[in-house]
């Protein structure tokens, strides 16, 4: 029993060590060439053409490829402007949510960017879930495989999410060099397949007649097709969150020698030329295979249960080049599929750190890599389940997190040209905003499921974010803390006596105000005669930012009076933080003094957990009692 126990111990610790031990994904600070990120983020992108062609089969009929020219159009007219615009505010990889992050503040403002990161977690999630059911689909019905795997969709998707899963606990390396190899041989075997069945379709010439002939009689002249290829647009934007991608991934291209940290032009441009040539590459892939798939295939095999559900292109592949070529693209289809759930989990690791761990995420779930895959595989686990891993059922949701984003970047782009005083620009931005906006609300009414799922997700990051936040409201939240010359200059001085630090809250900052709190400090304290003390005045800036930086600025007041200015978003944990510099810094244990705050200890305790002050003295204490565990050596606090 001993021995057992004994054991166990250590391996717990173990494997608690490798769990939070911080993982790899990959990153090569020196960068790549922009096309050969373009294959990173186009294992995502170019990988729709597994099942786009199918879903606008559904969604359309015979609309389906004027359907596929007005996504088309859409794409290079509004999504590629918004986001070439995107890349170049946020050339380090945050995308549009921190853009909207920096033209809001405070709660709203947070609780704005958690709602915007539950919807890139469900952007991101069903990526990969759909993209695992689709390569299942394509397992299934192979048709050497079909007998084997038939009726086995679920399981087999659960196994490709595990297996992806384990990529990322094993470690995520060589991942753009993948990309290229995968990206390269997927697209030219569908340039095959494309041209193969355009070669059908000419040896055909009835086809494309009564393909004219049956759209007019089911929608009559074009305006009334081109409204219903409107109305479908939501069912078909799939694959579009490549977008998003190809932004996260801007850290990954190459600049120029001159690029600098604050202006990296030449990453900038490479990002765009990365997102303009990605749509338009996808923009031809998406009409040609959705004019071919139309044609050829009959309606009855894009239903569920048919051979090309889900599989458009396999199906021809199988139907015109034999089982052996086709069951050479499946595996290729497969392979980019699976990768395509690799790029957005990689999305997702490289978007969740940038945000909560200001907002009070625990570092441990933050910083580390492997808990957040757990989280992440497990999440990918409940949803296909809940779908049966259908392709067709994760349209919905997987649709509505890529119309939020680009709402919300569209959005975005249009409020940072109205303020650069670019007029035609913000007018245009407004209406694809607009257009956007229309499509994201359509989508929302047809088909509820993304925003439930969206709404999951914005509920668990908000009170996971919240409950860790509380957990930590006591550390100290100071990420770096300068002193300029003249608090320097004070420290320097004051460090030959006693240092006396007293917390004011200032006013008008005239000398009155001084002279009161100096008699207030001899007498609460008993003193025999004016103390030699220094005045610390916190200015709570934003007390929804949970840690950041403390800049110390030092001046004179009134010919006399040392103060210490600094901006925080906690007026304790500043106090606290400052403290133990100072008497790291300096040698010597400083005593802070303050004065008891008049009020409800409750109505205090939410102040300080919403607005960052309330009952300073004891949450001070408090504060420093848990990052100083040794009494000797914690400055000492004196309240009056």
């Amino acid at each position: 029993m001993t021995a057992s126990t004994n054991t166990a111990v250590p391996l717990t610790r173990r494997a608690k060590a490798w769990l939070v031990t911080e993982g790899e994904l990959g990153h090569d600070h020196a960068g790549k060439p922009w096309w050969k990120v373009m294959c990173l983020t186009g294992v995502d992108y170019f990988s729709t053409l597994g099942y786009q062609p199918g879903i606008a089969a559904l969604a359309a009929g015979l609309l389906s490829p004027i359907a596929t020219l007005v996504l088309v159009a859409l794409t290079l007219f509004g999504a590629l402007p918004v986001y070439r615009r995107v890349a170049e505010e946020s050339p380090h990889g945050e995308g549009s949510i921190a853009m909207l992050e920096r033209l809001l503040s405070f709660w709203k403002g947070k609780l704005f960017v958690l709602a915007l990161l539950g919807f890139a977690a469900t952007d991101f999630i069903i990526t990969m879930t759909l993209s695992a059911a689709d390569a299942s689909a394509h397992l299934i019905e192979n048709p050497s495989l079909h007998p084997y795997l038939a009726g086995h969709q679920v399981a087999i998707t659960l196994v490709l999410l595990a297996l992806l899963g384990a990529v990322f606990l094993r470690g995520f390396t060589e991942a753009i060099g993948v990309a290229v190899a995968l990206v390269v041989s997927y697209l030219g075997l569908n340039v095959i397949v494309i041209g193969v069945a355009f070669w059908h379709i000419a040896q055909a010439p009835a086809l494309v007649p009564d393909w004219k002939h049956g759209l007019v009689a089911a929608h009559g002249n074009p305006l009334a097709m081109v409204g219903v290829s409107l109305i479908v647009f939501p069912k078909l934007a799939l694959g579009m969150s490549g977008f998003e991608t190809g932004v996260a991934v801007m850290p990954h291209v190459s600049g120029d020698a001159g690029d600098t940290e604050a202006r990296p032009t030449g990453r900038i441009r490479g990002t765009r030329r990365l997102l303009t040539t990605a749509a338009v590459l996808m923009s031809a892939f998406l009409v040609t295979s959705a004019f071919a798939t139309t044609l050829l295939i009959p309606a009855a095999q894009f239903k569920a249960g048919g051979h090309a559900n889900g599989r458009a292109l396999a199906y021809l592949a199988h139907l015109y080049l034999g089982n052996g070529f086709g069951t050479v693209y499946d595996a290729s289809t497969i392979a980019i599929l699976w990768f395509a759930g690799a790029s957005a989990m990689a999305g997702m690791l490289n978007l969740i750190p940038r945000y909560l761990p200001r907002y009070g995420m625990s570092p441990e779930w933050a910083g580390a890599v492997r808990p957040l895959v757990l989280i992440l595989t497990l999440a990918a686990f409940v949803i296909t389940w809940i779908f049966h891993a259908s392709v067709d059922g994760q349209g919905g949701a997987y649709a509505t997190g890529v119309l939020v984003l680009f709402t919300s970047a569209a959005t975005a782009v249009t409020l940072a040209a109205r303020r650069a005083g670019q007029r035609y620009r913000s007018v245009g931005f407004a209406v694809i905003a607009l257009v956007l906006a229309y499509t994201t609300v359509s989508n929302v009414v047809e088909r509820p499921d993304g925003v439930k799922i969206g709404a999951c997700f914005i509920a668990a990051i908000v009170l996971v974010s919240l409950l860790s936040r509380i957990k930590r409201v006591f550390e100290l939240r100071a990420t770096e803390i300068d002193f300029d010359a003249t608090s320097r200059v004070f420290l320097r001085d004051c460090a030959r006596r006693t240092i006396r630090l007293v917390a004011h809250k200032t006013e008008d900052r005239d000398a009155d105000e001084y002279v009161a709190k100096v008699r207030q400090l001899r007498r609460d304290h008993d003193l025999p005669s004016d103390p030699d003390v220094v005045f610390v005045e916190v200015t709570v800036v934003d007390a929804s930012d949970f840690e950041g930086q403390l800049h110390v600025r030092g001046e004179v007041l009134h010919h006399r009076y040392r103060v210490m200015s600094v901006n925080a978003s906690s007026v304790p944990n500043a106090l606290a933080a400052l403290a133990l510099r100072i008497r790291d810094d300096a040698g010597v244990i400083p005593h802070v003094y303050f004065e008891w705050t008049e009020g409800n200890p409750v109505q205090q305790l939410l102040r300080f957990l919403l607005f960052g002050s309330g009952e300073v003295a004891p949450v001070t204490r408090e504060v420093l009692r848990r990052a100083e565990p040794d009494p000797a050596r914690r400055p000492h606090v004196h309240v009056g």
